[in-house]
C-alpha cells in the first residue's frame, strides 16, 4: 500500500497532480519518465532525501493524479510548474527522458525552478518506436496484453540489455510500469509532434545539467542541440550507462546530481 500523497496540485486544465515529500534540505523534485510514477525513483530517494527535500511527482494519467482528454504534452509542461509552484519556494528540477522534456519546458513557465537536471529527454522523439509498433501495441494495450508490450517497449526501443531487463522486471516499480503502459503511444507521439529549436532558448539562464548514458546510441544528436540552445550547461556522460543508470548504476547517477547540485547552488 503506497502512502497518500503529500500534495495534491490542480493543475492548469483542472487536473489533480499528487506528490510525495521526504528528506530535509533544498527542495529537489523528481519527475519520472514514461511507463512509470513516483515510485520509479524509490532507489535513489533515501540518499537524495540526506541531502534534499525530495518531491515525486505522479504525472498525469497514473497512481494517484488525474488525467485530461484529449491528451495535450503542453499540461504536462503545466503540471511541473504546478507541483513546483505548491512547493512554494525554489527548486531544482530533475526529469528523466519524457520527464527530462516537461521539465524542460516547465522552467519557461515558472521563474522558481533554479536549477535543472535533464536526463535523455526525446527530442523530436529521438529513440520513438515506428508507428506501426506504438500502433501494433495499442491493438496489444486494449487486448490486455500490457506486459508484453511493456517488455517490447524496453528491449526493442529503450535498448535495456537482457541481464538489465530482468532485473528491472524484479524491482517494484515493474508493477507501476505496467499499470502505464497505456500512456506510451500517446507520450511517444507527442515526443515526435515536440519541436526544440534552440534559437528559441536564449532566455533560459539557470544553470543545466545535461546527463546522459554513455552507452545511450540515440542521446548525443538531442543532447547537442540542447548544448547549443541552452546558454549555461554542462555535461555529464556516465560510462557504460545508458537510459536507466539509477537503476544499473546507482552511485554513478548520484555522484553526477550531487557535484552539479553542490557546484551551482549558493
Amino acid at each position: 500500500m503506497r502512502n497518500e500523497p503529500t500534495l495534491l496540485v490542480t493543475s492548469s486544465d483542472g487536473t489533480t497532480i499528487a506528490a510525495w515529500a521526504s528528506g530535509s534540505g533544498d527542495p529537489l523534485l523528481l519527475v519520472h519518465g514514461t511507463t512509470a510514477d513516483h515510485t520509479r525513483w524509490d532507489g535513489v530517494v533515501a540518499e537524495l532525501a540526506e541531502r534534499f527535500t525530495v518531491y515525486t511527482m505522479d504525472r498525469r494519467g497514473r497512481g494517484h493524479s488525474g488525467d485530461a482528454d484529449p491528451y495535450r504534452l503542453d499540461a504536462e509542461f503545466d503540471d511541473v510548474a504546478a507541483v513546483v509552484g505548491a512547493i512554494g519556494t525554489e527548486v531544482n528540477v530533475l526529469g528523466h527522458s519524457y520527464g527530462a522534456l516537461c521539465s524542460l519546458e516547465a522552467a519557461r513557465r515558472t521563474a522558481a525552478i533554479t536549477t535543472l537536471i535533464l536526463y535523455e529527454p526525446p527530442l523530436g522523439g529521438a529513440s520513438s518506436p515506428p508507428e506501426k509498433w506504438l500502433a501494433d501495441a495499442q491493438r496489444k494495450i486494449d487486448a490486455g496484453q500490457r506486459e508484453e508490450v511493456l517488455v517490447s517497449f524496453m528491449a526493442d526501443i529503450v535498448g535495456v540489455p537482457a541481464d538489465q531487463l530482468a532485473a528491472l522486471r524484479e524491482l517494484p516499480v515493474w508493477q507501476a510500469r505496467l499499470a502505464a503502459v497505456h500512456t506510451i503511444p500517446r507520450e511517444f507521439r507527442a515526443a515526435v509532434a515536440y519541436q526544440f529549436d534552440p534559437d528559441d532558448w536564449s532566455g533560459l539562464k539557470i544553470p543545466v545539467l545535461l546527463l546522459s548514458g554513455g552507452d545511450t546510441t540515440w542521446a548525443p544528436e538531442p543532447m547537442s542541440r540542447l548544448e547549443r540552445g541552452l546558454p549555461n550547461t554542462r555535461i555529464a556522460v556516465m560510462p557504460g550507462q545508458q537510459h536507466v543508470a539509477m537503476d544499473t548504476a546507482k552511485p554513478l547517477f548520484l555522484e553526477a546530481i550531487f557535484n552539479f547540485l553542490d557546484d551551482v547552488r549558493p
